[in-house]
């Protein structure tokens, strides 16, 4: 299978929302446009949305406030940093498999 270069031409504004945005989605700008291709072939026709969710202020604060009434519920106000980070490590651990 031979490779091209396939050029764009954007705003430099756009082109740094696009990034941050494949960059969200867990790709690179490359990876993004060949999605899409490959999804436009195979459905003659643009077949997808893909959005990033915005979260303002006041939704980031309300999820705050839930898990800090989960943490109330389950007796874990009063964890300590170190706590805390412990949780985080071994959560990771378990994420990785290495558990």
């Amino acid at each position: 299978m031979s490779v091209i270069t396939f050029s764009v031409r954007m705003e430099q504004s756009l082109k740094s929302q696009f990034d941050t945005l494949c960059s969200d989605f867990g790709m690179n700008a490359s990876t993004a446009f060949n999605v899409f291709a490959r999804a436009v072939v195979r459905e003659r026709k643009i077949p997808f949305e893909i959005y990033s969710p915005v979260i303002t202020r006041e939704k980031a604060m309300e999820a705050f406030l839930e898990l800090r009434d989960e943490a109330k519920r389950n007796g874990l106000q009063n964890m300590t940093l170190e706590e805390i980070n412990e949780e985080i490590h071994q959560a990771r651990l378990e994420a990785e498999g290495s558990l």
